[in-house]
């Protein structure tokens, strides 16, 4: 028998939600200079439709493929970015994934529905999922730039209401207790990364209860979910504030495949490794040949603030990557110069951990060793 997951809310709603697509529409809008009523009639649609596109209440992906495709294109050829289509792909399916969210509360979806275990998702969606509910415009849509000036005050942010956004946690608390099959293993994964930005307090204890069952112990060699149920657990804590599990889950990542999977799921977090993926096996791969680091590099880079919750993290995969490819900084001296810079500042924090101090000064012995 099925106990009765723990839950936030017990209401029921439905309704189904573009609000993500439809502000990333009104930015690819504002940077072509239109107005709702200008791409309206380019479109040689109504202006009403326009609006209800970009305020969310008609979502687009409820736009047959064609004309979602002729959208698209317009767009491009009035001046917005290049790659505003992705940008509505990816955006239309993190509509879906709190759509889903917020019309099944606490409720149980089958994880052959759920958009949350369609595809392995990258930093792009997660971001645009979490936009509504944290505020923070993800920082790949910045290539945006309105070219008209705003008419009075208008929404800076797509929205959600307190009360959907309660029920989209408690549906990811439901997948969290409830998902334990290894085919759910994708979907349970997804939810609880999400779950480290709730804030709740009741959210953080189910954290680290979620910790002490999967992240004291090491992982078993190419237990892949094991592995990334530890990772998501300890990441999302550091979200909240608690680094401490990070800390203890690098140290138990110190074993070669370990260490690969970790690098394989950054590559593909950052779109390195470009071919998509339904299910976390590719982690495994020990040819990591496909993707060459480059944008890791400067990726990781770019993140190793002292205050940054996923310090430890970010150091580790950055000493497995110049352990794994040094010709990154061998083969470019204006990288290592920078590379260098960062590592100098970063050592001079006070509260580095014993293994952040020992993976620094490999770090800076191998710029050392490229220089010659």
């Amino acid at each position: 028998m099925t106990r009765r997951p723990r839950t936030l809310t017990a209401s029921q709603s439905s309704r189904t939600t573009g609000v993500v697509s439809g502000f990333v529409l009104k930015l690819a809008r504002q940077s072509t200079s239109l107005t709702q009523e200008k791409l309206a009639e380019a479109l040689g649609v109504d202006v009403t439709t326009v609006q209800g596109w970009e305020s969310g209440r008609r979502p687009l992906s409820a736009v047959s493929a064609g004309e979602f495709l002729r959208l698209c294109g317009r767009l491009a050829r009035l001046g917005a970015p290049a790659a505003t289509g992705r940008h509505l792909r990816e955006a239309i399916e993190a509509d879906q994934v709190l759509s889903t969210g917020i019309t099944a509360g606490a409720g149980w979806v089958e994880p052959d529905s759920h958009p949350l275990a369609a595809s392995v998702h990258r930093w792009t969606i997660t971001n645009l999922i979490l936009w509504p509910v944290l505020g923070r415009m993800p920082r790949h849509l910045h290539e945006f730039q309105p070219q008209t000036s705003r008419r009075g005050p208008t929404p800076t942010q797509p929205t959600l209401g307190a009360e959907e956004r309660t029920r989209f946690h408690a549906h990811l608390f439901t997948i969290a207790e409830r998902a334990q099959r290894d085919d759910e293993a994708l979907l349970r994964r997804q939810a609880v990364y999400l779950l480290g930005f709730d804030g709740r307090p009741e959210a953080v204890d189910w954290l680290r209860t979620e910790w002490h069952r999967a992240g004291r112990t090491r992982p078993r060699d190419r237990d892949i979910a094991g592995l990334l149920e530890a990772r998501s657990a300890s990441v999302a804590l550091a979200v909240t504030g608690d680094s401490t599990h990070l800390y203890d889950f690098v140290d138990h990542m110190t074993d070669p495949p370990g260490e690969v999977a970790n690098l394989n799921y950054w590559a593909y977090w950052i779109g390195e490794l470009s071919d998509e993926q339904t299910d976390d096996a590719f982690m495994l791969s020990a040819d990591t040949r496909s993707w060459t680091g480059t944008r890791l590099l400067q990726h990781l880079l770019e993140r190793l603030d002292p205050a940054s919750p996923h310090r430890p993290l970010n150091i580790c995969t950055l000493h497995a990557l110049i352990a794994s490819r040094p010709a990154l900084l061998t083969e470019r001296p204006a990288a290592r110069s920078a590379f260098g810079e960062v590592l100098d500042r970063l050592a001079s924090t006070a509260d580095l951990s014993r293994t952040e101090r020992t993976q620094l000064a490999g770090l800076q012995y191998a710029v050392r060793i490229a220089d010659r």
